[in-house]
């Protein structure tokens, strides 16, 4: 007869053989081992490639946004000064040339309206030069600023609608100097800038008859000159001309020609060419000769102001379109 000790360790024995198919079928009837989970790769990289798209925008647009900032503020920094030196600078009947204030500004009489065509060349006495015989196109001058050196006889004629033209040597003036030129001239009226390779001073300012030579960007007299000229109906020949004109190309404008013009010239008295008669009418105020005063001024006249009444004597008028 089998002890107790014996029985004991057969029954410890068949427990055992119980529990261990249990424990090797991991543990409940019915439960599996967990799966491993798939990445999705195509989700992953498409992410990937919009943040990456996403940044490289934001890289490209910043700097755009950041010297668009800039402008803006320089440009605002300009109309404070315009307004603090309009009571000095602006021309009236009383004051009609407010240049003769500022000093280092080169005055000279020319002749108007003696018209050159495209082929032909000026023997112009001063580099960059503010009047004499012109093309009969002139340069775009409503606030552009061109990157290009232009032709001088077409900007020659800007000067003579009552435009500023500012010209910088860019050997000269770094990016800074010439930011800060654009913002008197970018998007303003009757108002030009280009580069001058040739020219001795750093920064050189245009009007019909008059010049200022600079040589720092910051100079106050840029804004003096600038207010002082720029629409100064005394002091340029075509008064109420328009600036605008579509048949100038600003993005390719006639070129600059840097060799000293040939023996076939046209001299700065226009060598016997007669003055255009279109460009010798106006008046100021954009009305021109020979209309008695009382007359309003027709839309699209040469010489006068479209859809407005003249304006008064010395005044800067909108554009008009004059020849």
């Amino acid at each position: 007869m089998p002890n107790r000790t014996s029985a004991k360790s057969a029954k410890a024995v068949k427990a055992a053989g119980k529990v261990a198919p249990a424990r090797a079928g991991g543990g409940k009837k019915g439960n599996k081992p967990p799966l491993m989970q798939r990445i999705p790769w195509l989700t992953v990289g498409a992410v990937v490639v919009l943040v990456a798209l996403v940044g490289a925008l934001a890289a490209s647009l910043l700097p755009k946004y950041q010297e668009q900032a800039a402008l803006r503020e320089r440009q605002e920094h300009v109309r404070q000064l315009r307004e603090s030196l309009g009571q000095q600078f602006a021309p009236t009947e009383q004051n009609q040339d407010p240049s003769t204030q500022i000093q280092g500004v080169v005055k000279q009489e020319y002749p108007a309206g003696l018209h050159v065509d495209a082929t032909q060349r000026v023997a112009y006495d001063k580099t960059p030069p503010f009047g004499g015989p012109h093309d009969a196109s002139w340069a775009n001058c409503m606030g552009t600023v061109y990157t290009k050196a232009l032709r001088e006889e077409s900007a020659v004629h800007s000067l003579e609608h009552g435009a500023v033209w500012i010209t910088y040597n860019p050997e000269k003036v770094d990016g800074d100097g010439v930011d800060t030129l654009n913002a008197w001239v970018d998007g303003e009226q009757y108002m030009l800038m280009s580069p001058h390779p040739d020219q001795e001073a750093p920064i050189s300012l245009q009007s019909w008859g008059h010049q200022l030579a600079v040589n720092d960007a910051e100079d106050e007299r840029i804004g003096q000159f600038v207010t002082a000229l720029r629409l100064n109906s005394f002091e340029y020949p075509e008064v109420g001309a328009d600036c605008a004109t579509m048949g100038f190309d600003t993005e390719n404008p006639p070129p600059y020609v840097s060799e000293a013009p040939g023996p076939d010239a046209v001299p700065m008295d226009g060598g016997g060419i007669q003055p255009d008669q279109g460009e010798l009418g106006g008046a100021p105020g954009g009305l021109p000769s020979g209309l008695p005063g009382g007359i309003p001024a027709i839309p699209g006249m040469p010489g006068t102001l479209p859809q407005q009444q003249q304006a008064p004597l010395g005044a800067q008028p909108e554009p008009g379109a004059g020849q």
